[in-house]
């Protein structure tokens, strides 16, 4: 990519920024030397790792990166055989500490498999744990060696500290002995030379006696020695260098493991630095509320709402570009401090941070081609140091630029032409563009000549463009209008500011009838545009507005669905619960009517109360799924009489008219309930034979049709239990006392669930595994009361 370019458009200040987002020396040494790509993949690449971190910092407020540092010179040094520092190893650990925890986080954060390319990174993180734990247990958080460190170090510095404590109690001895007090200038301890000393005065030096190791500056103070703690002193020495070469001893070893792990920690540093950089990408994006651009090859450039990064938002105009399409190259006119340089600015450096795997300031339909190069000639180029003047020095470097360009270059050129006879210039300007237009390059230059106004009428593939003008403030809007061109608005500047009108006046009679007539067109132009602009806004207030109705009738819906279904779970509880009820009423039936039955011997219809419970038992089921819908009511052929078989639509179920139970309503015998209904909720059921029903006390007689034996083998555990339920009702309905229930050996499972249900039963008195000849384990013997 031309340096040259990335200078004029100011990339290094994107790359300013970017390396403030980073947390390390490695992140921040990549975003300086970020420089764009010419190659489509690559960019892709770029873009998508970007997306990545962003989408990921949108979902979490904070990546662990805190911790990274440059650990290569480290590194370095120990594979050369150095030994490395407290402070280094201290630094190599939290960076070992940071990648460990950044891994953990990313594999976590990245397992929904949406985040191709941070994982990856991740993944080529490498534990280092002995290294970590061995640098932990030697070295602390300030740098420290720690007695941890090795057996020796810890023998040692305990020898230090009793021998540190002896001196200190025998110079605190001396210090409180009234005869040595008088002597000492400050009744203190202090370290001279690595020795202990007193405080002396000069005057006592020779009765005090020991080794003076210093002096004051006045020389009224001798540091000394006393006799007394010298040979400790010695000892304390002795101890400590001891001490220097264990730690020596220590560093050393712990180097030499950073030197034999030292290519999986440069590669950590590596893709440490990578993640750092990555994430500083996202951060930047969000700080611009910036966003990917869409990427291609065939050489076309969409912007939509660009702004120029470097300018404060509450003061960048947006604006809409676009090239390479139905044209290829771009001509801006228009009067100076209109905007046409930050035009031209935006779209290069846009171009460039898209180039670079940069989020753009642009809406999300933006498109950037990956051109092959970007060029631009922008600002006073005067040379002062090669004596070449303004036009001199944008020619030389215009002619660079002409010399390397091909069909997939993007060229900006500003004031083309300028800093020359307007005449020559013009035509220059033309002929450049000519040349450009005709090797396809993408062109996008501004000028002041008029012109070049009709350059682009009169070709293929060229489009006019100017920055609005607001003639009634007299500041330019900054707003791009693609197909319309600039005027130079000097009559209306010059009148708005109190020039004479005769004098307007005659200055407008000096232009030739065709000047006056493109005036008057671009004028129509630039009104037709601000219309056209004015509706489009409007169309786009109107589309967030039905957007937004949208959005609100989408929230409504689910609100609705949720009250909907909040009903529903409260309607099935409630039928669930008035279920239940009956249940329990209709077990307290049955029980009692089987306790009748047992007391008079009777013999009743057990598969009939079968039925009854099986029913309230599907209606429970369905309940919990869905309400069935009420059959529809057939015109009865006659009017319901006592004893006609009828259907309860309200029930959905069989009966018999009983009785008349007033104006329009009958009472109705439905299984063992008798239910009033009104007329127009029966449907006649003719030809259908009403089952008959006794009722239970009035039947009598003795004898049974209950096998004792019950053989449940081949059933599930689940399945089992159902039949043994109703089978040990039917038993106790027959009046059998015992029962046996066959199981089978098998794993154990059937014997041990059929046994924990018959200790719950509250007819089950006693039971027992069988005998010799009744079938050992493989049954159960229940004994029934």
């Amino acid at each position: 990519m031309d340096e040259r370019a990335l200078e004029v458009l100011e990339f290094p200040k994107i790359l300013a920024a970017l390396a403030e987002k980073t947390v390390s020396p490695l992140g921040r040494e990549k975003a300086e030397a970020l420089r764009p790509s010419t190659d489509p993949a690559v960019v892709r690449t770029w873009q998508d790792e970007t997306a990545e971190a962003a989408r990921l910092l949108r979902h979490h407020d904070a990546v662990p990166l805190a911790g990274v540092r440059d650990i290569r010179p480290l590194v370095s040094r120990a594979q050369k055989g150095g030994t490395l520092l407290p402070d280094d190893f201290v630094a190599i650990a939290q960076t070992l500490k940071t990648g460990r925890r950044l891994k953990a986080f990313l594999l976590k954060a990245t397992a929904d498999g949406t985040y191709p390319h941070l994982r990856a990174l991740a993944e080529r993180l490498v534990s280092l744990a002995d290294l970590e734990q061995a640098i932990g247990e030697a070295i602390g958080e300030h740098g420290e060696v720690l007695d941890s460190a090795s057996p020796a170090l810890r023998a040692i510095r305990a020898e230090i500290r009793a021998l540190e404590s002896r001196i200190r109690e025998t110079l605190e001895g001396l210090i409180r002995n009234p005869a040595t007090q008088k002597l000492l200038q400050e009744p203190l301890i202090t370290v001279r030379n690595g020795r202990y000393v007193l405080p002396v005065k000069q005057e006592h030096r020779g009765a005090f006696g020991g080794i003076v190791h210093d002096q004051s500056a006045s020389g009224a103070t001798l540091f000394v020695e006393p006799q007394a703690v010298v040979a400790l002193g010695n000892r304390l020495r002795e101890a400590q260098r001891r001490e220097e070469r264990e730690i020596a001893r220590i560093l050393a070893q712990l180097s030499a493991k950073v030197a034999a792990a030292g290519e999986a920690l440069l590669a950590n540093a590596e893709t440490l630095g990578q993640l750092d950089f990555v994430f500083a990408k996202a951060h930047l994006a969000r700080e611009q509320d910036a966003g990917k651009p869409a990427l291609n090859t065939k050489g076309y450039l969409v912007l939509r709402r660009a702004r120029h990064p470097l300018i404060p938002r509450d003061r960048v105009v947006p604006i809409d570009v676009e090239l390479g399409r139905t044209f290829t190259s771009l001509v801006i006119t228009g009067p100076n401090t209109g905007g046409k340089t930050v035009t031209l600015k935006t779209i290069g450096l846009l171009t460039l941070m898209a180039l670079a795997g940069l989020h753009i300031p642009a809406e999300a339909d933006s498109d950037v081609a990956v051109f092959s190069g970007v060029y631009a000639d922008i600002g006073d180029e005067q040379s002062i140091e090669q004596s070449l003047s303004t036009f001199s020095s944008h020619m030389t470097n215009i002619i660079r630029i002409l010399r390397r360009v091909d069909a997939n270059s993007l060229v900006l050129l500003d004031e083309l032409g300028a800093g020359t006879d307007p005449t020559e210039g013009a035509a220059l300007a033309t002929a450049i563009l000519d040349y450009l237009h005709r090797r396809g390059v993408r062109t996008v230059a501004t000028t002041h000549y008029s012109e070049l106004k009709a350059y682009a009428y009169n070709r293929t593939g060229v489009m006019n463009a100017s920055v609005e003008f607001d003639a009634e403030t007299l500041r330019p809007t900054y707003r791009l209008l693609i197909g319309v061109p600039g005027r130079s608005n000097a009559f209306a500047i010059a009148q708005r500011l109190g020039l004479p009108e005769e004098i307007v006046t005659a200055a407008r009679s000096q232009l030739g009838e065709d000047e006056r007539r493109v005036e008057a067109m671009i004028a129509s132009l630039e009104e037709n545009q601000r219309r056209a602009e004015a509706e489009r806004q409007e169309a786009e207030r109107l589309r967030r507005e039905v957007e937004r109705l949208r959005d609100e009738l989408a929230r409504e819906r689910e609100r609705f669905a949720q009250e909907k279904n909040r009903l529903l779970e409260k309607a099935e509880r409630e039928a669930n619960q008035a279920v239940e009820r009956a249940r329990r009423e209709a077990e307290a039936i049955l029980a009692e009517l089987r306790e009748q039955a047992k007391a008079e011997q009777a013999s009743i219809r057990e598969h009939r109360l079968i039925a009854l419970r099986n029913q309230l038992d599907r209606a429970r089921v369905r309940f919990a799924r869905e309400a069935p819908p009420r059959p529809a009511r057939k015109a009865n052929p006659r009017p319901v009489r006592e004893g006609d078989t009828v259907r309860v639509l309200t029930l959905d179920q069989k009966g018999t008219v009983l009785e008349k139970a007033g104006d329009q309503e009958w009472l109705v015998s439905v299984g063992l309930m008798k239910v009033k209904v009104k007329e127009r909720d029966l449907e006649l059921l003719e030809g259908e034979p009403q089952e008959e029903w006794v009722p239970v006390a009035a039947v009598k007689g003795g004898g049974s049709a209950v096998s004792p034996e019950l053989d449940l083998r081949g059933h599930t555990v689940e399945e089992a239990l159902v039949e043994l339920d109703q089978y040990l009702d039917r038993a106790l309905m027959a009046g059998l006392h015992q029962v046996t229930v066959i199981h089978g050996k098998g794993t154990g499972a059937l014997r041990s669930g059929v046994q924990e249900f018959l200790k719950r039963h509250k007819h089950v008195r006693a039971f027992r595994l069988g005998g010799p000849g009744e079938g050992g384990s493989g049954v159960t013997v229940v004994e029934l009361g």
